[in-house]
């Protein structure tokens, strides 16, 4: 039953998204009461995210350094540039401008893991790149949005990087731990129920923080529709990004699609609960859209790398 419910979730995550997006913004008075819940449901997603991970992982630094290198540039100011030139371009409001920039500033998808194994890249590397970024993460985070924000907008930096310790960087060394200590068996007996508890996770932490944006996507404007698409546009320009550059500078497939997944999925859920614990709740609208488009684009990207492939 459980092995149904999680391929059923799996198959359906583009309609599930935004869906709970919606259920979310409906029930705006009765989510807005669960935020304080966001963190640990966040932490409860790393920790059964990290249980594939192991230390060693971070000893693949030594046979690629100059690629995660560029891989972690590529996520923290390369696409963060993007995103701003964009955001001051296209909008006239510093509040949107932080929530485009957190959107590509979080650390990347631990799901990118699925594309690149289907994709037949190097997951040593992936997960080596998915974990050093991750323990990044309470450095690059505060310090990218202290740049930006400035004296804007008052930031408790240092509230900042606890958060991001306590939701990623402690739940992450526990899950590996706990892999290393049951030599992966527990997510080899468990991984299936343990994966849909993830889901469900991220399907609490969409509905709740959507309640808090309710009041700016209820009305359809034109505003809204820029944000979405621009959201849209960014999200694709990170993949088409990642794809031509990783043809230019590698020229292992493998090490080609890696970079494509790690390079476009974004662990956008650390991104939402940032929004709305630090900021004001317009700062979260295209954090929270970024998630609609995640799965979508990397199927799309996955067959284009497929077809890529073929034709060589």
């Amino acid at each position: 039953m459980v092995q149904l419910l999680n391929q059923f979730i799996q198959k359906w995550m583009p309609v599930l998204t935004p869906l709970s997006l919606v259920i979310g913004v409906l029930l705006e008075k009765i989510g807005t009461h669960f935020l304080f819940l966001v963190p640990v449901l966040f932490a409860v997603m790393t920790f059964i995210s990290s249980l594939n991970l192991k230390f060693r992982d971070i000893k693949v630094f030594k046979q690629y350094p100059k690629t995660i290198l560029f891989v972690i540039a590529f996520l923290h100011i390369l696409m963060p540039l993007w995103a701003f030139f964009l955001a001051e371009l296209i909008f006239d409001d510093r509040l949107l401008t932080i929530g485009f920039l957190i959107s590509v500033a979080v650390p990347t998808g631990v799901t990118s893991v699925i594309w690149v194994t289907i994709s037949k890249g190097n997951l040593p590397l992936s997960l080596a790149i998915i974990l050093i970024d991750t323990l990044l993460a309470p450095i690059l985070m505060p310090l990218i949005l202290h740049l930006v924000v400035g004296e804007s907008i008052s930031l408790n930096t240092s509230a900042l990087i606890f958060d991001l310790i306590w939701m990623i960087v402690l739940p992450s060394i526990l899950g590996i731990l706990v892999n290393e200590w049951t030599k992966g068996k527990l997510f080899e007996q468990y991984g299936k129920p343990m994966s849909l508890v993830s889901k469900l996770c991220l399907f609490g932490i969409i509905m709740i923080n959507s309640s808090a944006i309710a009041p700016y996507v209820k009305t359809i404007d034109l505003e809204l529709a820029k944000v979405i698409a621009v959201v849209l546009f960014l999200a694709v320009s990170g993949y088409v990004f990642s794809l031509v550059l990783g043809r230019l500078l590698w020229k292992s497939e493998a090490d080609q699609a890696t970079f494509v997944f790690n390079g476009g999925m974004r662990n956008i859920a650390v991104g939402v609960v940032i929004a709305t614990t630090y900021f004001p709740s317009k700062v979260a609208m295209p954090v929270v859209f970024g998630m609609l488009f995640q799965q979508v684009l990397a199927s799309i990207f996955y067959k284009i790398i497929r077809k890529n492939s073929e034709a060589v």
